[in-house]
């Protein structure tokens, strides 16, 4: 048998970023051939990357992709299991690669987005073989792509290194607009309106609101007519704070997004913020030692 070398071992992490002790591993049960050994690895790291997949990804990156142009765009949610790898640098590579990819082929949904081919393979493989090189769970959660045909403008915004970002569509801007639209987007980040105007507000969520603000003015034991205007006020408000041309602009208070815009019309919005409603465990390491431990 070939004798399994300190230069065999580093050349084999360097190419899988395998640990240690499984290139050693690997190059044993190979007799020392390296390209036998990588299949190895990635064989072995396959099978580990679907340990990985039940576990919780609630970390990553929103990452957005806007062309030359600004005739198109696309926003990516993609999760791992801690924020450690979440500022890896190949982490974040594939993430903005497959962003761009989004925007340029444009998938139905999630699972023609893995079934595409992909740097010489498919999505779902090199995400796999992502999960087997950096350890944890990786996945991608979620996208959206904007494609503007006549006269519009994409643009994005990202907040806090991927933790919030916005991709939004705006109709009649150019790129003489550009900063008016970047500002737009980031209006959509720190308010985060449900909808572009009222005729796109869900009937169910006004009636919800308006159950609730009549119940309220119930207990002031006020004439009907009374409560009735009370409600009619407070769902109008609501309206006001969750539609985003009417709400106030978050740079200027004194104007909404509609005067801000000026003509121009916020044809659709996408925000995404890292990690929303997944549910995250709570780690108790303590216990996890004495698990390990067998105590």
């Amino acid at each position: 048998m070939a004798e399994i070398t300190a230069s065999l071992v580093k050349e084999l992490r360097e190419k899988t970023g395998a640990g240690m002790m499984d290139c050693k591993k690997a190059l044993a049960a190979v007799e020392c051939d390296i390209e036998k050994a990588i299949d190895f690895l990635r064989t072995k790291g396959l099978a580990d990357a679907a340990k990985k997949s039940g576990r919780v990804a609630a970390e990553g990156i929103v990452a957005a992709y806007v062309s030359d142009d600004a005739k198109a765009g696309a926003i990516v949610e993609v999760n791992s299991e801690t924020d450690f790898v979440a500022k890896n640098e190949e982490f974040v590579a594939f993430a903005n690669g497959i962003c761009r990819f989004i925007s340029e082929n444009k998938p139905a949904d999630l699972d023609a987005l893995l079934a595409m081919p992909y740097e010489g393979s498919t999505v779902e493989k090199v995400l796999a073989d992502k999960v087997a090189k950096i350890g944890e769970n990786i996945k991608i959660r979620r996208f959206a792509h904007f494609d503007v045909k006549g006269e519009g403008f994409v643009d994005a915004y990202i907040h806090m290194g991927g933790k919030i970002g916005v991709l939004v569509e705006v109709e009649g801007a150019s790129k003489s607009d550009a900063e008016t639209v970047r500002d737009v987007a980031l209006h959509i980040c720190a308010a985060n309106p449900l909808c572009v105007c009222e005729s796109q507000l869900d009937p169910a969520v006004l009636e919800h609101e308006k159950g609730i603000y009549l119940e309220k003015a119930k207990e002031s034991g006020k004439p009907a007519q009374i409560i009735e205007k009370i409600v009619e006020g407070q769902i109008n408000k609501f309206k006001q704070e969750v539609c985003l041309v009417s709400q106030k602009f978050v740079k200027n208070p004194d104007e909404t997004v509609a005067s801000v815009l000026s003509g121009k019309t916020v044809t659709r919005f996408v925000r995404f913020q890292l990690g929303e409603g997944i549910e995250k465990k709570t780690e108790d390491f303590a216990e996890e030692v004495r698990k390990q431990a067998g105590l």
